[in-house]
Formats: structure tokens, sequence, C-alpha cells
């Protein structure tokens, strides 16, 4: 690949620059404007963080009633403390908004994807939407944490239900769920979760669907192995990185059923690992699971179908088996009729997260006769235009893309960009009201670890902005409005840039048009890549991007989860820089200065040393533009009046997402509020690849 950086875009830095350009700045560099009161947002009712749940065995355990006359009496199903563990998770009635439930009903969902099948450890999508968590479960557990004190923050146990940490803080011994089993009622042990680590996570040649699921999202040289059944040892070269802790909860640790993977798996058989990916399509039925619900029916483009987990490993205090709910829906639609359907009662709940449906939304939950209720979050929802950094391969570039990521590494390009952005005009286009906030880019203005003074923004400026391009070398020379590159750099041509977006969602495609137009009025020309969301994905992991737009993952919103994904502190951890063929990163001196702070970050044992470093870390972050921040929103949690145990002040996504925060497995619906929505009643999932339930 020819080397133009040598003769192309750091060879133009200084041509074409007048004094008065340099000194063309309309305004300063300051702090973010504060955002506008938003008295809607709803209030958090924080607990203590042993006041969630335990493990620990009852006398006596129950289950639907139904379910005993026709599985255990009929000799089909176990009695029901013979497929629990010897000492089950309990959630704990105190921490239950409306206390213990009743067994029955539905919960309708709406989503805009599509399954690609349910090997999720070797990174098939389900569909999003709730399906993946509703299917899987972790090592740990973060999504409840919304409702706990900073201070008191730790994840939560869950598969792993304790662990013990080495004298010298290296070794980290994890206590597994004993006696617990996968839907079919095969086991599950230690093999579940090494099959994961050294055959999925490990092997250079699986991804797992989390993104944030390889091996150094773990740290650097860490291992993993089994000491028995249920007990498995990390090692880390860190001391005390209890950071991973979050890194194993969902969507990055959690292991699917080996019993029915390893056989697959090319290591183990003569398949290739696109055959291993794509052997349980979405038409394989009863693919066993950890979760609450199995997938029992899927109908091409109209629904996906799941019906409660019979060996499911989780109680109430009363000993009664959960989950509450006997089935889940899926309607395969469009995110934007997510919306619609939940508010006006043909579906039960949605993540309100497209600004264009907040006012309408807000009008139809105000009326008496509403079916579902609105409950808007702090602003955690926010968008980044992200540059891809990587100048050493990673995507195969050709020689325009290649010169379009010299400039992104260009710090005068990178300024041009954010302050030719008119932010409160994007925020405007998305709704009008209190509503989105002027957002510099780096950690969400939600999270506790959000400091306003060590932000640095770049206020809207185009005069500016154009004397930076200058700065990076860049002039029309053409007469046609888009600045071209410098003689010698991709045949000094119109600097074109292609954006990927989202296509699945309206706001993501909203925010795409308005970085064109007001980049075109800037110079520079964006070429929309808009793609469906595995496709997206693709191209994203893949590199093969100039610019993209991309929603705030947990990182930003939490801090504490999946911290690995703010910096390039390996060679995949970053969303936008990743290593090439050579498995080596070209870091900027910017970004070595976040590495270091991450790094920190994840093995200080001091919370005021940690606030102090997000501090460092968002103002280098803001300062050399490591994102441009596009705009910052609230999102709403839309959900039928009907359902019980619903969390106050449950934000749509923090640690996760809504469906894991509210704990879907705990919801319940009073006798007399029941509707007759379920399309398998009274049955349980089959065997794996059998079609359908079985009654």
């Amino acid at each position: 690949m020819m080397n133009i950086r040598k003769t192309g875009i750091l060879a133009g830095l200084a041509l074409g620059v007048s004094v008065l350009a340099l000194n063309a700045y309309a305004s300063e560099a300051t702090v973010p404007p504060a955002p506008a009161d938003f008295p809607a947002e709803g209030k958090i009712k924080y607990v203590a963080r042993d006041s969630i749940l335990e493990f620990k065995a009852l006398p006596e355990y129950h289950e639907p009633d139904w379910v005993t006359k026709s599985f255990v009496a009929t000799g089909k199903l176990p009695p029901v403390k013979d497929r629990l563990p010897k000492e089950p998770l309990v959630f704990k009635t105190g921490n239950m908004p409306d206390g213990i439930g009743v067994y029955g009903d539905t919960m309708r969902h709406v989503i805009g994807g599509r399954p690609e099948g349910w090997n999720y450890g070797a990174g098939q999508t389900q569909g999003w939407g709730g399906i993946d968590i509703g299917l899987s479960e972790c090592l740990t557990r973060t999504a409840p944490l919304f409702q706990v004190e900073a201070k008191d923050t730790e994840p939560l146990p869950n598969l792993a239900k304790s662990w013990d940490w080495s004298a010298d803080g290296h070794k980290l011994t994890m206590h597994l769920v004993e006696g617990a089993k996968w839907s079919d009622g095969a086991p599950f042990n230690a093999d579940d979760i090494m099959f994961y680590w050294d055959d999925e996570v490990v092997d250079p040649n699986v991804s797992p669907l989390g993104g944030g699921a390889s091996p150094e999202a773990f740290g650097v040289g860490t291992t993993l192995k089994k000491i028995d059944d249920y007990t498995v040892e990390w090692t880390f070269k860190e001391a005390f990185p209890k950071q991973y802790l979050y890194t194993m909860s969902y969507p990055n640790f959690c292991p699917g059923p080996s019993h029915i993977l390893k056989p697959q798996h090319p290591k183990y058989s003569k398949n290739t690992y696109d055959q291993f990916k794509n052997a349980f399509p979405p038409e394989f039925m009863n693919m066993p699971v950890m979760g609450a619900w199995v997938p029992v029916e899927y109908r091409s483009d109209d629904i996906i179908v799941l019906r409660r987990n019979p060996y499911y490993w989780k109680v109430d205090e009363k000993g009664n088996q959960l989950p509450y709910l006997n089935e889940l829906h899926y309607k395969l639609s469009t995110w934007a009729d997510r919306d619609v359907q939940a508010v006006a009662g043909s579906a039960d709940i949605s993540n309100l997260e497209q600004p264009e449906n907040f006012v309408a939304s807000l009008k139809r939950a105000a009326e008496k006769t509403a079916p579902a209720r609105l409950a808007f979050g702090p602003r955690l929802i926010g968008y980044n235009l992200r540059m891809n950094f990587s100048a050493n391969g990673w995507g195969n570039p050709d020689e325009r893309g290649q010169a379009i990521r010299d400039l992104n590494r260009n710090e005068d390009f990178r300024k041009a960009v954010t302050m030719a952005l008119d932010r409160k005009a994007i925020g405007d286009s998305l709704v009008k009201g209190p509503f989105t906030a002027i957002y510099p880019g780096g950690l969400s203005s939600g999270t506790s670890f959000y400091d306003r003074n060590s932000t640095v923004y770049y206020p809207f400026d185009l005069k500016g902005a154009k004397a930076e391009l200058a700065k990076a070398g860049l002039k029309d020379t053409d007469g046609d409005g888009i600045v071209n590159f410098p003689a010698g750099t991709a045949g000094g041509k119109n600097v074109e840039i292609v954006l990927l977006v989202n296509n699945d969602y309206t706001t993501d495609k909203s925010l795409g048009e308005g970085v064109v137009g007001q980049m075109e009025k800037l110079g520079l020309k964006i070429i929309i890549n808009g793609l469906d969301g595995a496709k997206r994905d693709e191209a994203h992991y893949s590199g093969r991007f100039d610019w993209l737009i991309q929603r705030n993952t947990t990182e930003l919103s939490s801090v504490v989860q999946n911290t690995e994904q703010l910096a390039p502190v390996g060679p995949r951890t970053s969303w936008n820089h990743r290593a090439g063929k050579d498995d080596k990163l070209d870091l900027m001196p910017f970004e070595q200065e976040l590495v270091d702070v991450v790094n920190k970050f994840t093995t200080s044992q001091s919370n005021d040393e940690r606030v102090d470093l997000m501090k460092q870390y968002q103002k280098i972050s803001t300062e050399h533009v490591n994102t441009v921040g596009l705009t910052e929103y609230p999102g709403a949690l839309i959900i039928n009046k009907r359902f019980s145990n619903v969390p106050q002040g449950t934000p749509i996504f923090m640690f996760n997402w809504a469906e894991d925060s509210i704990i879907r497995e705990r919801l319940w619906v009073a006798a007399d509020k029941q509707g007759k929505y379920e399309l398998f009643p009274e049955q349980l999932p089959g065997k794996p690849g059998d079609k359908g339930p079985i009654n």
C-alpha cells in the first residue's frame, strides 16, 4: 500500500494558511452549556446492593399448577425441587416494588431486528430488543445496579454465585451455582464456562456477539482454568482488577450450552467456522438456554415466541419458581412501530429512544384511558460521530480511505469537524423542547462520573472551523465548494468521506443526514452508507468505515462497565481504533494518555482516585476530539399499566437495557388484569431441534 503520509496530507499542513486564517476564531473552547431542566425525569429509589438477591435453599418450592398436573404428574418432568439448584438464586421480597406475584400472562414486544440464529457465542444476533437478554445468563449481572448507590456498586452474583480474591489480588476464584440445569435438563457446570472462554472468546476465528468479548477485554494476559465442576479460577497480570467483574456480565460473558455447541465447533468436528456459526438458524427451535424463556416458535418477518424455562434456577422468597410470566412475544416489525404499538396498548413495553416520537407519546400517555405509562430517565442516550483512527490496515482501506484516516488523525481536522456542527440545530431537528442537550462527546452527562468543568466544548463556529480545515492543509482548489486533498494525495480529488449509519433507526438516519448538510457547509462531502443492523455491525467490526454514527454504549453511560472500550487498551477493545493484520496499534499521543488513564482506573482501589481519573479522561478526550458528540437526550420506558414490579426511575439504558433492568423474570400481572395473549397455553419447550413446544 502506498505510504501517502509522506507525500500527502502531512506534507501539506502548512500550505495556504494565512496568519488571518490562523486567528479566525469567533469563539474559544469552553464548557458545554447547562442543559434545560426536565421535570418529567423519574427519580430512582436507591437500595443496598445486598437487598436485591441471595443464594439459599428454601423449605419448599412451587410452580404453576398446570406444570405440575400436565408434566410432573405424567412423568414428563421431575418435581420442581429436583429441577432447581441446591441453593437457587432468591429474589428478596423487600426489593420487589409490588411484592411476590402470581403466574400467568404474556409480555408482548415489538422489534425492528431480525434473528440470524441462536449461536450467540459465535456472533449471531437474535434480533435484539431483549431477546438475547431473555435467553442468556452471564457470570455476573449489572443491569439492576442503576438503583444502587455508587459507593456500594459492584456487580451482582449470577451464574457465579460468589467469588474470592487471592491475597495478592492476581487470582480470582469463582464459585458457580451448583446443580443448575439448562432448559433441556442438561447440567450447567464449568465445562460450559471453559468452552465459551477457550473456544469462543480466545479462538481468533470466533467473535461472540458482545463486541467486547475479546480476550484483552478481560485484561491482557488473563487466563482462566477449571478447578472442578463448579469452580473456575481467573489469573490476572494486574492486582485486584475488580473492573473485570463488570465485563463478566451481559453481553460479554454469557456462555452457551457446550453440550449442544461443542460437537459443531471446528476444533471438535469437520465443520468450518462458518458452518459452526450457522449451525443453529432461527428455525432451530428449543435451543437450550439458562434464561427464563426458551425460543419455541419462529415465523419469518412475523413473530418469535418464547415459553417459560421449566429448569429456571431462580425463585422468590416463597419458593415460587420464576418467571411469573409464561410467554414472551417479539413481533417482527420496525423500531418506530415498537413505540407506536406500546403507546396504543397492542404491545406491552418499549424503550422510547427515538426522540421523534416523544411529543406524541407524552400526549397519549397523559390521557386517562391510556393503556401504558411513560417514565423518562436521565439524559443517558447520546450519539457520537466516530472517526476511524487506524492507519495501519484495519479494514484494508484503499488509497482514498487511507487518506481519510490520515485526516482523522489530524487534530486540526477533528477540531474543524466538531466546530462546524450546530448541535442546537441537530437536537431541534429531532425534537423541539427541553429534551436534547448539547453534547461535545466523551462521557455521558447522566453518569455519576461526569464533570462538566472537565469537559472541553468547541462551540459552533463555521468561520473558525474553516480556518482549522486550512491548517490541516485542505483547500478548495477546483472551486466547487468541496475541499480537495493536497496534490499527490488521492489524486488531489475532492475530500469524500463515507459515513456508516444504522438503517434500522430513524434517529440514526436523521443524524446522518444532518451531518451531511452541516459538513457540506464546511466543505466536506459526506456519503451515507446506510446498512441494516447485522450488516452494519459487520462493516463496523471489520473496520470498513471512514466515519460512523454510533449510539453510546455502556462504557460512556456507566463508566464502570466495559471500561476497556473507553480507549484502545488492547488490539480490539476500541470502537474506532483497532489493530491491523500485524495485531499492533498505532496510537496517537493523546490516545496513549487515555490508555494510561483507563488502565489506572481499572486497577485503582480508591473511589476518590477513580473519580479524578475520569475527570482526566474527559478533559483529554474532549480537548483532543476523541469522539465528535452530536446530541444527548433522555429515554423513556413505556410499559403497560397491568404489569407489577417495575422499579421506579428505571433508565432505558445505563448498565444495560431496560428489559434487563426491570428484571423481567420478577414482573407479574394481577389475575383480574391478565389478558388471553398466550399462543401456546400450558405448553413447555420441546427437545432441542424439535418443532415447537409440547403439551
